[in-house]
């Protein structure tokens, strides 16, 4: 295990991975953690789909358009990665938790600032991530073209809203950064703000 900073250090996204297999008891380990997050009203919208078979692992890096980023440069990464994982979220837990007695005080979610749904998911996609690069693997997010061909494949309720797909495994040895993560991050001083939002940095 490593230390908290160090995990949160390390994290970034990968999209090359060695074929090589992740212990089952390592794979429960990290969808347990996810599983652990915040959730409005301990509603528990989250849905964990876990995918190792090779052959449905290929399906889904299908249907996820594999091929769009092999032209891109990026190779095989959705096929090769041994762990697919498919985050979703179940909106109406949240609706009939906050409908429940103790709650329909509140006004219900229709008062909330944001759904929070979406937000419990970010944060189990995170943990997610986190948990993969605390067992010493690396991680990657890729946004769903066409939930329902995922979810008729994999036989997803149509209550639950796939979220995001998430690759799991040992990362390849020149599995730096690609696409995006060139960018580098903004200055810290025009995205951290403390007291008020400041046009300017305090002197």
């Amino acid at each position: 295990m490593t230390e908290f900073p160090e995990v949160v250090r390390q994290r970034r996204m990968v999209r090359r991975y060695r074929d090589e297999p992740v212990d089952p008891r390592v794979v429960e380990r990290i969808a347990a953690t996810a599983l652990r997050g915040p959730s409005a009203g301990f509603s528990q919208g989250i849905r964990l789909v876990v995918v190792t078979d090779a052959e449905r692992r290929r399906r889904i890096a299908a249907l996820c358009d594999e091929e769009q980023y092999v032209r891109a440069g990026f190779g095989r990464w959705l096929s090769v990665a041994p762990v697919h994982v498919v985050l979703g979220v179940r909106e109406n837990d949240y609706r009939e938790r906050y409908a429940e007695a103790d709650k329909a005080s509140t006004g219900g979610v229709e008062r909330w600032s944001a759904p929070y749904w979406w937000v419990d998911s970010g944060a189990a996609l995170m943990l997610l991530l986190l948990a993969a690069v605390d067992e010493g693997l690396g991680a990657g997010v890729l946004d769903i073209q066409d939930p329902d061909a995922l979810r008729a494949f994999l036989g997803i309720p149509g209550d639950v809203t796939p979220v995001c797909l998430v690759t799991i495994g040992h990362a390849a040895a020149d599995a730096g950064p690609v696409g995006s993560a060139r960018r580098g991050r903004r200055p810290r001083e025009q995205i951290l703000h403390y007291q008020r939002w400041r046009t300017t940095p305090p002197r």
